[in-house]
């Protein structure tokens, strides 16, 4: 039998760790959680899970050489899968409690939801619970996924990304917004998949396949 891929779970002192490890078993994957850069370059893939804000989270990884081991990582076109704030760190900066640096690796911003939505209406923020998704563009891991489903989100700042080219996936909450980025090898969602039952174990199955693929 061939050996489940071994999938690096970054551990950069925030998220829901443990949770996203157990959905990536289900998909048939060998998660291992670590904070250590050596750790991570001898993995498959990387998947950056995330609950918390910008900027802890930046300097968090930062503190643990872990950004840098990210960069290299993705300039060597091996793949990544980003969840929620794991999409956000990839651009350029937040206005999360002031303006601070991301990544930069995708170009754009993320912002706070507006008070009210381009209808004019009072739009609550968080944005908080089921939505639909519907994809677009083209990326190998979106191959065996419906072009639209729905996934839980929670999150009150959203990706704004300066390359439309980049989203592949889009949600509407008070206007459209990047649900999904994508460039080469890394791929990032801002909803829960570990959190949105059938439709996120279908995306966790797709990711597998395409890591196998990928190995």
């Amino acid at each position: 039998m061939t050996a489940a891929p071994r999938i690096g779970v970054i551990d950069y002192g925030s998220g829901n760790l443990r949770s996203v490890a157990r959905a990536l078993e289900r998909a048939g994957l060998e998660p291992a959680i670590t904070g250590d850069p050596a750790a991570l370059r001898a993995a498959t893939a990387l998947v950056l899970p995330g609950v918390g804000a910008f900027a802890d989270a930046v300097a968090n990884l930062r503190a643990k050489g872990l950004d840098d081991a990210l960069r290299e990582w993705l300039a060597e076109g091996r793949p990544y899968l980003g969840l929620c704030l794991g999409l956000q760190l990839l651009f350029d900066e937040s206005d999360e409690h002031g303006r601070h640096a991301g990544l930069g690796l995708l170009p754009g911003r993320v912002e706070r939801f507006p008070e009210r939505g381009e209808d004019g209406r009072p739009l609550r923020v968080p944005h908080i619970g089921w939505n639909r998704v519907r994809f677009c563009g083209s990326h190998p891991l979106l191959e065996a996924l419906p072009r639209e489903d729905y996934y839980y989100f929670v999150h009150a700042y959203r990706a704004v990304p300066a390359r439309q080219e980049d989203v592949v996936g889009r949600v509407e909450y008070g206007g459209w917004f990047a649900a999904a980025v994508a460039r080469e090898n890394a791929f990032a969602v801002q909803f829960h998949p570990e959190k949105s039952q059938r439709a996120g174990a279908r995306l966790l199955d797709a990711f597998a396949a395409w890591v196998r693929r990928c190995a």
